[in-house]
């Protein structure tokens, strides 16, 4: 590494808030504490403002350090990506970071990492499971599997499948509380919400030919559509979800559908997300292709 470059110390940066601390990220890159802090040091006396608020406990970061990660992340992937481009020679290899989300990531991502690898074997897959958003073109990730109708971005996207919704309930739930006959019934009933901006905080329907939507309520939002499904076959309520993520509980009879006659029948798309281009890696045109082919929603 040359720590005298501007690149250099990008990357001591990103480790170190990456870290989280001076002296892990100093064993990360093989290091001196002293040396890693020295540059950190030069690198605020350049730009001219603190970048981390350092205390005995922990590392955070100013507002100036995390505009500067978010730069340091993209520059440092678009300098790999140009080097990648000239020395690859179309053979994908290198770290692939992949983010799913948790319940969707388990069932229908995960299951194809084995096949994936064994085809290209050259390249070594980060899988990363959780519902938080990544920044892609801050370089936390390479391809991010999202739900749901994409804003307007510089990034790329292919749709690899889609999905529908459906509401369930445990019996011992309704044994408790009773089956909802019509949407409204479930004015009446503790519904299991979602709690992130894009989840619509109405759920909707169809009956006699018109759409309609309700505004149900409840004790209990959550970000994890798998999280839901536990707390509707834990009896906690009535939850709309993904139907890949209660395919297995349907089945056995541990949640129960509800209102399916009422069921508008939309489908929310899912797509792999990614930055596109030229220079883009050939590891990630073939994940991308490999789950356009054997993704199944």
């Amino acid at each position: 590494m040359d720590l005298n470059g501007r690149s250099g110390e990008m990357e001591v940066f990103v480790k170190v808030a990456q870290e989280g601390s001076l002296s892990a990220a100093a064993r990360s890159l093989d290091l001196t504490p002293s040396a890693v802090s020295r540059i950190i040091a030069r690198t605020e006396q350049r730009l001219g403002t603190r970048l981390l608020l350092r205390t005995t406990r922990a590392i955070t970061l100013t507002a100036e350090g995390q505009a500067f990660l978010r730069g340091a992340r993209r520059i440092l992937a678009d300098l790999a990506e140009v080097e990648e481009a000239i020395t690859d020679q179309g053979v994908p290899r290198g770290r692939l970071r992949v983010s799913a989300a948790l319940a969707h990531g388990r069932m229908k991502i995960v299951p194809l990492v084995a096949a994936f690898s064994a085809r290209y074997p050259q390249v070594l897959l980060d899988l990363m499971l959780g519902d938080e958003v990544v920044d892609i073109l801050g370089g936390q990730a390479d391809v991010a599997v999202r739900f749901g109708h994409l804003p307007d971005s510089p990034l790329s996207a292919r749709c690899i499948g889609e999905t529908g919704q459906v509401i369930v309930a445990s019996p011992e739930y309704l044994q408790r509380h009773g089956t909802p006959a019509e949407p409204e019934d479930l004015l009446r009933h503790n519904c299991l919400r979602f709690n992130f901006r894009r989840a619509a905080p109405d759920w909707p329907f169809r009956r006699d030919g018109l759409e309609f939507s309700l505004k149900v309520g409840g004790t209990i939002e959550c970000s994890s559509g798998e999280a839901l499904a536990q707390l509707a076959r834990l009896g906690a309520g009535i939850a709309r979800i993904g139907a890949f993520s209660v395919t297995d509980d349907l089945q056995r009879g541990t949640l129960v559908p509800l209102l399916e006659d009422c069921n508008p029948g939309d489908r929310e798309p899912i797509h792999a997300v990614f930055v596109g281009g030229t220079a883009m890696p050939a590891r990630v045109r073939v994940f991308i292709d490999f789950l356009v082919e054997h993704h199944q929603a």
